[in-house]
C-alpha cells in the first residue's frame, strides 16, 4: 500500500491552479511568500518540499537554463534569470545526465556479465549431461 506524498500532492494542486507551475516556467524569487498570501493555510514544510521537488525537476531545469525571465503566480514577468542561474541549471542537468548514463552503462555491463555466467553454466550442464 502506497502512502500519499503530501509534497507531490501539493505540487499537483499547484500545477492545477497556476500555469507557471504547470508549464515549468522559472519561478519568481519569493514565490513561497506569494503562495502563502494566496493560500494562507498552506503547510510551510510541505510547500518547501513541493517547491524543492519542482525546482529540481529536469523539466524545470531545462526551462531555466534557456530562460531570461522569471514569472509570478499570474504568469507575469517578475525578475530576470541570471547567467549564473542558467549555468547552474545547465551544470546540474549535465551532471544528472552523466550519472544516468553511468548507471545505464553499469546495468548493461552487469547484464552482460550475468549472461556470460549463465552461458558458462549452460555449457557445463551440456558438457556433463552427456
Amino acid at each position: 500500500m502506497n502512502t500519499p506524498n503530501p509534497a507531490r500532492q501539493m505540487l499537483q494542486d499547484l500545477q492545477t491552479q497556476f500555469a507557471v507551475f504547470r508549464d515549468a516556467q522559472p519561478l519568481a524569487i519569493g514565490i513561497d511568500a506569494a503562495l502563502r498570501t494566496r493560500i494562507p493555510d498552506i503547510n510551510r514544510r510541505v510547500l518547501r518540499d513541493a517547491l524543492r521537488q519542482h525546482t529540481a525537476s529536469t523539466r524545470y531545469l531545462k526551462g531555466l537554463q534557456a530562460a531570461t525571465q522569471r514569472f509570478d503566480l499570474d504568469g507575469q514577468p517578475a525578475g530576470e534569470v541570471t547567467e549564473e542561474q542558467r549555468k547552474h541549471a545547465a551544470d546540474t542537468l549535465k551532471e544528472r545526465f552523466k550519472k544516468a548514463a553511468q548507471v545505464r552503462k553499469e546495468q548493461a555491463e552487469a547484464a552482460a556479465a550475468a549472461a556470460r555466467s549463465q552461458q558458462k553454466l549452460n555449457d557445463l550442464v551440456a558438457k556433463f549431461s552427456k
